[in-house]
């Protein structure tokens, strides 16, 4: 199933303004990758690392951006319709 819509919370939206150029290259060529060929398609795709997130962020998934940077996700499925909610673009803490 194709993802038909990519959404960004407030929260993503003020750290995309903050973070490297190359990394809302990256941002994009993601969310282009996921309208194109659907969510379940680029999760196949082992440069970005997707995999769900545990504890408090039971629910949501990350993806690599590069080695430090990371795109957190929801993911919401009902009526046929998939909805990718962009939650945070951060520096990954070690």
């Amino acid at each position: 199933m194709k993802c038909n819509e990519v959404l960004a919370s407030k929260k993503f939206e003020k750290q995309l303004k903050k973070i490297p150029y190359y990394i809302k290259q990256a941002v994009a060529v993601w969310i282009a990758s996921v309208e194109e060929e659907g969510i379940r398609e680029v999760r196949k795709l082992k440069g970005y690392h997707d995999e769900p997130l545990k504890g408090e962020r039971k629910g949501q998934r990350s993806v690599r951006l590069s080695k430090a940077y990371r795109l957190i996700y929801e993911e919401d499925e009902s009526k046929n319709l998939v909805t990718i909610t962009l939650m945070e673009v951060n520096k990954h803490d070690y």
